[in-house]
Parts: C-alpha cells; structure tokens; sequence
C-alpha cells in the first residue's frame, strides 16, 4: 500500500528543514522614509510573499501575481495549456519562451557540472513513484522502471535557438526542482527594476535576499532542527544572515511517501530509476541567485554527503548548511565553507 504523505512543497515551505524569517521591527536611524511593506499571494501550488522597504508601495501585487502567472503558463505542470505540458505531450519538441528557454539552459549546465544527477528528464519517473500530478495505486517493477529509463537522460533533449527539440515522444521534463528559485529571482529582480534594494522575496520556502532593514540590521532566517534520530521538527537549532543572494533547502523530511513502513524519497536517480537512498536529510543551500540555489540543492542530497562536501570544498559563490544520519542512526549537521563565508550563523 502507498501511503501519501505531505508531497506538495507548499506544505512544508523549504521542504527538508523551515527557514523562516525572524521577524521585528526595529527604529529607522536616519532611515524614516523607508516604509515595509508586505505582499502576499499564490502562484506554482504555493504561496509567494515579498517583504519590501521604500518610501511609498511602488511595488503592487498585481503585478507580482502577473510576472509569476506568465511563468506559470510556461513551466507550470498544473497547468494543462502551460509550455511544459505541450512539450511533454509533443512529438518532437517546441517552440520555447525565455523564461522556459532559460530554466532548460540552466538545468543543462547543473546536468553537466553534476555528472548527470540532476536530470530534468525524470519526469516519468517521479510521475511512476507518485510525485506528479496523477497519484499512481502502486509503484513501478523492475521491468516497468527498466522500460522508463528509455525516455530519461539529458542527452534526449537539446536546444537550436528557441525550439526545444526531444529524441522520442516519451521524453517528458520537470522543471519543478529550479522553477521556484527561479520565481524568487522574478520577485526579486522586479524589486531591483523599481529601484527597490532592501527586500526579500519567497517563494515555497525559497529565499531571494538582498540589502537590509532600515538601520542596517541584517534579514535573519531561522532554521529549525530534527531532533535525535527523529525527523519530526526539534526547537530552533540556527539562525543564519544571508546578506545578498538566495537560500534554498531540498530534502526528505517531509516530502516523502511511505511503503511497507520504508520511506520513499521524492529526489529520483536517474541513472538507476529509483528514489534515492542515502544520509542526507537536507540541504540548505546559499548561492548568488535562486534559480542555482534551488538548481544544486536537490543534487546534493542525490549526490549524498561525501561527493557534496568535495564538490563544495574551497568554494564561496556556493555553499550548504547539511544534515545527515550518521550510521548508527543519530542525526548530525555540518556546514561547508561557502556557506560560513556569505552567512552569519548563530546557534539558539
């Protein structure tokens, strides 16, 4: 029996642990014209809000609630007319707009940097273990699983100017796992285009950051630990200070599914087919922009501890916050050094 259990980013905002900003206000000094204000709103099966500091609203919800319906009608798999359901239901592939074009260009790159673990080509494989849309009644066999391999790698896709093309009508692409940092970035970007740079963007739990609140202190987001060998959420274990850039976080903790009392993991291994099975619980990952954030973070709890943490090593335009089941079961974290450079943390 397949049990569903929480599956929708929605649920648990930042998926494998809750970062949430920490709220207060504090007085301006010198900066009384800067005034907060607050969106909020629903868009990609989620809720968005972008948090701003200006002199006056310029920035309105119908015009984030437009930005982000455009990039639903391109990448949306909710959506039945979006670009990305008449790609997958074509033949031989599309023509494509920006915002899919550039999604695709970017998952190619993190394909190629990662040796092909992350691959968004896995549609048919989360769709066949009961991520998708469509809940299958039971999971794939061996056969079954050897048969959808087929249509998955990176190397069934390819763009020539703006058409995306496909080797065969089965290749099918999930752009889920980049789309929302990408929508972050949006946010974010139209702050910047209304000369708004004190601000921070979410969408689903994916955090794009830039500047401060009036008088200088720094945005803080909160993450909340898992306690023992357990996975339910334990009391505030950091709080961390961005500063400029995106913070993003994949993991097992709570978008799973469970079978015959094992947990099924949403993250595919498109090499074998198969959910992966490893340590990591979950990734925090802090990066210049959302869109590479939330590119890599699903990646890194494919690629398992050890290959992230030399994938990682010396780097400072990427880091992870990462916590992990140690063999005998107990639960530990670990933080790689790009993500101490570019953030402040703070044990509670």
């Amino acid at each position: 029996m397949v049990k569903y259990l929480n599956i929708k980013k929605a649920w648990f905002a930042a998926m494998a642990i809750m970062c949430f900003l920490i709220t207060g206000e504090i007085s301006a000094f010198g900066q009384e014209h800067l005034n907060k204000f607050h969106i909020e709103g629903y868009a990609q099966g989620t809720t968005y809000q972008v948090t701003y500091y200006a002199a006056d609203s310029i920035i309105t919800q119908k015009q984030t609630d437009s930005l982000l319906s455009q990039l639903d009608q391109s990448v949306s798999l909710y959506k039945p007319e979006s670009l990305i359901c008449k790609f997958n239901q074509s033949a031989k592939g599309i023509v494509i707009d920006s915002h899919f074009k550039l999604l695709v260009k970017k998952a190619l790159e993190i394909n190629r940097t990662t040796s092909g673990v992350v691959d968004v080509t896995v549609k048919p494989l989360v769709d066949a273990w009961g991520f998708g849309v469509k809940k299958p009644k039971s999971f794939p066999n061996d056969a079954e699983v050897k048969n959808i391999l087929k249509d998955v790698g990176s190397d069934k896709i390819w763009l020539k100017g703006n058409f995306l093309h496909k080797k065969t009508p089965g290749v099918q692409i999930d752009l889920n796992g980049i789309g929302q940092g990408y929508a972050a970035d949006l946010l974010g970007n139209l702050c910047e285009l209304h000369h708004v740079y004190n601000y921070v963007a979410e969408i689903g739990g994916e955090l794009r950051i830039k500047g401060s609140k009036p008088g200088g202190e720094q945005f803080k987001i909160g993450i909340e630990a898992i306690d023992g060998n357990d996975i339910n959420p334990g009391p505030l274990r950091r709080i961390i200070e961005p500063g400029n850039g995106a913070v993003t976080t994949s993991g097992n903790y709570r978008k799973h599914l469970e079978a015959g009392g094992k947990q099924i993991s949403h993250i595919m291994d498109p090499k074998t087919g198969y959910p992966t099975q490893n340590e990591m619980i979950s990734v925090t990952v802090w990066a210049t922009d959302g869109i590479t954030a939330d590119g890599y973070d699903n990646g890194f709890i494919a690629m398992g501890l050890k290959k992230t943490l030399r994938f990682l090593n010396n780097r400072t335009d990427i880091g992870a916050y990462i916590i992990y089941k140690k063999p005998g079961g107990m639960v530990a974290d670990t933080v790689t050094s790009g993500f101490k450079s570019h953030m402040k943390l703070k044990n509670e």
